[in-house]
């Protein structure tokens, strides 16, 4: 038996105004989706348990079988994984984005307004440059505790900090676009005067690096603030061959994901232009899954796309990249799994919904397919948020569902 799971991140969403009051879902054309949830169980499921934030961390932990009240420690470490990096147990990881915040390094701080959460999607080899930056400019020992940045992919990168506060309290970047950041930065009164240190000491040096004056100058926004969130220590998942008796392989983009991956004993493929945004390598990610299944009993494919364009407040870029996943990921690789020969069954479905109204993630139960040839259903006629809503099949535990696929 193989198995495919397709994870579209935030694909989910809400009536959008752009789209005549349909949800992407619905607006986009996707033939392949609709074909497979109309002969496939059908139902909604509940990913992120109630009083856990809604991140994708959580999300993709769950479908993985693996509960988040029990095996969460953040996201950063995770992502401290799938870059290769070693945690002493006094180490924390911290997600460190590279934003966009309003005017200079002039003005005040406290005063100046988030952007943009990914830079322009700033790219890696940009990225990795001014990394460099903040580390030789900025101390890496704070009161006798180590701290080194390290490049991870686009915006997104990691500091491993000796002793740090685990359970620090960030606010996510991604929540407050377009807001003053002052009322949302670290607290010196709360234990985060060394957080907020880093953020502004960064922001000194990162606004005028040639860098982002290059960016400036081709009308790009620029990565002009360091911006620390999601800590947490070294992660233990047990083994997903043990619990599932299954060869897994991990696709995606998303250093994140690729730390579950590498948590969970995965193997992890990397697929060459593959961004973690809408330009990315959807038909190299499909080959990747084809030429995976040749060894391994269950493919993971992880698309940030649709989460992006949602983050962006981007219903049409969010629409055309379900069209894509579809065409391009869906479609070849469930042609081939039903020309293999062998027994086969195909989930598809988001671990979050980013609705373009508020461009972060809620906490809605999102739709789910399970596609196996030899046990057709009635399922839906259309894959969208709300068909899948109108069936009986709800799962308030998304840890579950995997139990669902593998029988």
């Amino acid at each position: 038996m193989k198995y495919l799971i397709l994870v579209p991140d935030g694909m989910a969403d809400r009536p959008c105004p752009s789209l005549g009051g349909r949800t992407p879902m619905e607006a986009a054309h996707k033939p392949r989706m609709d074909k497979l949830a109309s002969r496939a169980l059908c139902g909604t499921v509940s990913n992120v348990p109630t009083g856990m934030v809604p991140e994708s961390d959580t999300a993709n932990l769950s479908i993985l079988s693996y509960d988040p009240r029990i095996y969460s420690k953040g996201r950063s470490p995770l992502e401290a994984m799938s870059l290769g990096l070693e945690m002493s147990p006094r180490d924390t990881a911290l997600r460190c984005n590279f934003v966009t915040l309003s005017g200079t390094a002039e003005d005040c701080y406290e005063d100046r307004t988030i952007l943009d959460h990914s830079s322009g999607d700033i790219t890696t080899e940009e990225a990795g440059e001014l990394v460099a930056a903040l580390n030789e400019a900025l101390p890496q020992t704070v009161r006798g505790s180590k701290r080194i940045l390290h490049t991870g992919v686009s915006y997104r990168h990691c500091l491993i900090w000796e002793d740090a506060d685990e359970h620090y309290s960030f606010m996510r970047p991604h929540d407050i676009l377009g807001r003053r950041i002052g009322e949302y930065l670290p607290k010196e009164e709360n234990g985060g005067a060394d957080f907020l240190a880093y953020m502004k000491e960064g922001a000194k040096v990162l606004d005028s690096h040639p860098v982002n004056e290059r960016r400036r100058a081709r009308g790009q926004n620029p990565a002009n603030s360091p911006w620390l969130w999601s800590p947490g220590k070294k992660p233990a998942l047990p083994l997903f061959s043990e619990k599932w008796g299954l060869t897994p392989a991990v696709i995606s983009a998303v250093d994140l994901i690729k730390g579950i991956g590498v948590c969970a004993g995965c193997d992890v493929i990397s697929v060459e232009g593959a961004t973690g945004n809408f330009e990315t390598n959807y038909a190299g990610k499909a080959e990747a899954a084809i030429r995976a299944f040749a060894d391994h009993d269950l493919v993971y494919i992880h698309v940030e796309a649709p989460d992006e364009c949602g983050h962006q407040g981007r219903a049409d870029l969010k629409t055309a990249s379900v069209e894509l996943i579809d065409e391009k990921i869906l479609t070849p690789v469930s042609d081939w799994l039903a020309e293999s020969g062998e027994p086969y069954r195909i989930l598809v479905l988001p671990d979050h919904p980013t609705p373009i109204e508020i461009r972060t993630h809620s906490m809605e139960p999102v739709p789910f397919f399970l596609y196996d040839p030899a046990e057709e259903r009635e399922g839906v006629s259309v894959y969208t948020e709300k068909t899948c809503a109108g069936k009986p099949l709800y799962l308030p535990d998304g840890s579950g569902l995997l139990s669902l696929l593998i029988r």
